[in-house]
């Protein structure tokens, strides 16, 4: 899907990361041709202004892609979701992040999930980056309690992974 929007946007590197920008945050676009975040709308100036681009690259790619059947589908489906990692230590929740070697290989999310499942551990959010999208996709755990040392241990011995962060 990423690869059809990349192509889509061949030769407007800023186009782009326009819609690049969109996608990640899960901005969609209205019938009207507004960015959207749920039902508040957001100024095509301050995206432009976040990526330092000029107003009209953010105007131009919002009409393209209401333009493409397949992109207009997709970004008017967008969804913005609230993100537990930042605050979830404040929230007395612990933090996995889990860099891997392949993101393209299957079975690294059920393996870290069930390692944490042995150990009767609540997950109580899971964020993976798409590896089409994002340069080092993470897979994020949001548990409901705090991390025992053991079970990084054992998550660092699954394979595939390249690295466990905990916060």
């Amino acid at each position: 899907m990423w690869s059809n929007i990349e192509e889509y946007f061949k030769g407007c590197p800023k186009q782009k990361e326009v819609a690049r920008l969109l996608f990640q945050r899960g901005f969609r676009i209205s019938n009207a041709g507004r960015v959207m975040c749920g039902k508040i709308s957001i100024p095509h100036t301050q995206i432009a202004k976040e990526l330092g681009f000029d107003m009209r690259v953010v105007d131009t790619t919002v009409y393209r892609i209401l333009e493409n059947k397949e992109l207009e589908k997709i970004y008017k489906g967008l969804q913005s979701i609230a993100f537990l990692r930042d605050i979830a230590p404040d929230l007395g929740l612990g933090v996995i992040v889990v860099s891997v070697m392949d993101a393209s290989k299957p079975g690294i999310i059920g393996s870290v999930g069930n390692k944490i499942a042995e150990y009767g551990m609540v997950i109580r959010q899971a964020i993976a980056d798409d590896p089409y999208i994002t340069e080092s996709p993470k897979f994020t755990i949001i548990t409901g309690s705090e991390i025992p040392g053991k079970l990084i241990d054992d998550l660092r011995k699954i394979e595939g992974v390249k690295n466990i962060t905990v916060y």
